[in-house]
């Protein structure tokens, strides 16, 4: 599910139908589902403040403004104006997160994971300036700059693979000194200064399938209520 796209989505989709269980107000209940499975299906949770997508990639509860649909059809004549068939915004609808699936953490159903590209781009780049700030400084000569990014190598990039606790904490704890037996230094101590201010992290493909579902649904659920598109059956649960 990594890297989902819009095309990816609307194939996925391709088939959906949609009923209407629930429409009193802001309270709402409205499935997507391809008859006779349930694969892809979800729903579209609403009470007043709350939206909750629930279904065959997870469950993320939102919350805002009074009306949900409301607020995520919002920019949507901006974004077809511009030739997208569906508008979402992954950072900003993603701090409108109050609650995620619980077996998220294990299924990959959360909103974001360690990103190892992102990781190991950002401790490239700290290991490039090392190399040059130690040449022109004169702090490390060839055989230390050498040592210094195999070490880099050895002792945090390898750790990638073993998850984002292992590697930051391995970026973290790492230092080198260019004399380690030297009471007084000869050198500067290299070691990941600012690390905190990087986000290793990215929006998974589950969440993104989510926010195009949103976008999907509720433009599926307008169109209805305007007559363009009926749902397949209506029916209101006291």
């Amino acid at each position: 599910m990594s890297g989902c796209t819009q095309e990816r989505f609307l194939r996925d989709v391709g088939s959906h139908v949609m009923t209407i269980l629930r429409d009193d107000g802001l309270n709402r209940h409205v499935r997507f589902k391809r008859p006779d499975t349930s694969c892809y299906y979800f729903d579209l949770i609403t009470w007043p403040g709350y939206l909750c997508y629930t279904g065959d990639m997870g469950t993320f509860v939102f919350k805002r403004i009074e009306d949900m649909f409301e607020f995520f059809g919002h920019d949507r004549a901006y974004h077809a104006s511009r030739g997208r068939a569906l508008a979402i915004n992954l950072g900003y609808w993603g701090e409108k997160l109050v609650a995620v699936d619980a077996n998220g953490a294990n299924s990959g159903r959360k909103a974001k994971e360690f990103d190892q590209d992102k990781f190991t781009r950002v401790i490239n780049e700290y290991r490039v300036q090392w190399m040059r700030r130690g040449k022109d400084e004169g702090t490390l000569d060839k055989d230390q700059r050498r040592e210094l990014w195999e070490q880099v190598q050895s002792e945090v990039l390898d750790r990638v693979e073993d998850g984002e606790h292992y590697a930051t904490t391995a970026a973290y704890e790492f230092s080198y000194r260019n004399d380690p037996y030297s009471a007084a230094p000869r050198g500067p101590s290299w070691h990941f200064e600012e690390l905190f201010e990087h986000d290793f992290t990215e929006y998974t493909g589950a969440f993104t399938w989510c926010c195009y579902a949103l976008a999907w649904g509720i433009q599926k659920y307008d169109e209805a209520k305007a007559g363009a598109a009926p749902a397949e059956s209506s029916e209101v649960l006291s």
